[in-house]
C-alpha cells in the first residue's frame, strides 16, 4: 500500500504542475469537465454529472462557470428541443490539449529514467489499476449512454 500511496503522490505533482499556470482561470472539478467533453462531444447536463459524479445541480452551477469561462457553451439538443446539451468551446479544447501536453511530456520524462522493462511494468500497473478503478476509456465515453 505505500508504494501505491507513494506513487499516487508523484502522480498528484505531475498533475499539479500541468496545471500550475491554469489553476488561476479553472479549478480542478471543472477541468475534469472539460476534459470529459473532450473525449466525448457535446453532453447532456445530467449525463455529465453521472460522468462527473456530482449532482446534476452541481453540474449546472459548474456549468455556468465554464460558460462565463468561455470555456463551454450550451447548445440545444436538436433531437429534443427540451434538453440542453454542454460543449467545449476551442478555448477550452486549446486549455485541455496545453494541460494534457505537459503532463505527458513530464510522465515521458520520468519513464525514460526507466529500464525499457520497468517502463512495461509501469504501464500495465497503470492500465490494471485504470481497469480496477473503472476509470472509462476514451473509447468508452463514446458510447451512448456510457
Amino acid at each position: 500500500m505505500q508504494a501505491t500511496l507513494a506513487a499516487s503522490r508523484a502522480l498528484m505533482g505531475v498533475m499539479a504542475r500541468s496545471m500550475a499556470s491554469v489553476l488561476d482561470q479553472i479549478t480542478l472539478p471543472q477541468f475534469r469537465v472539460l476534459v470529459l467533453l473532450s473525449t466525448s462531444g457535446a453532453l447532456r447536463t445530467g449525463a455529465l454529472a453521472e460522468r462527473s459524479g456530482v449532482h446534476a445541480s452541481t453540474l449546472t452551477r459548474t456549468a455556468d462557470r465554464l460558460v462565463r469561462g468561455g470555456w463551454v457553451r450550451r447548445l440545444e439538443n436538436p433531437l429534443s428541443r427540451r434538453e440542453v446539451l454542454i460543449e467545449l468551446t476551442d478555448a477550452g479544447a486549446a486549455l485541455v490539449r496545453e494541460v494534457t501536453e505537459r503532463r505527458a511530456a513530464e510522465a515521458a520524462e520520468i519513464l525514460s529514467r526507466l529500464s525499457p522493462e520497468g517502463r512495461e511494468q509501469v504501464l500495465a500497473g497503470f492500465e490494471a489499476f485504470a481497469t480496477a478503478a473503472a476509470e472509462p476509456t476514451p473509447q468508452d465515453l463514446l458510447v451512448l449512454g456510457a
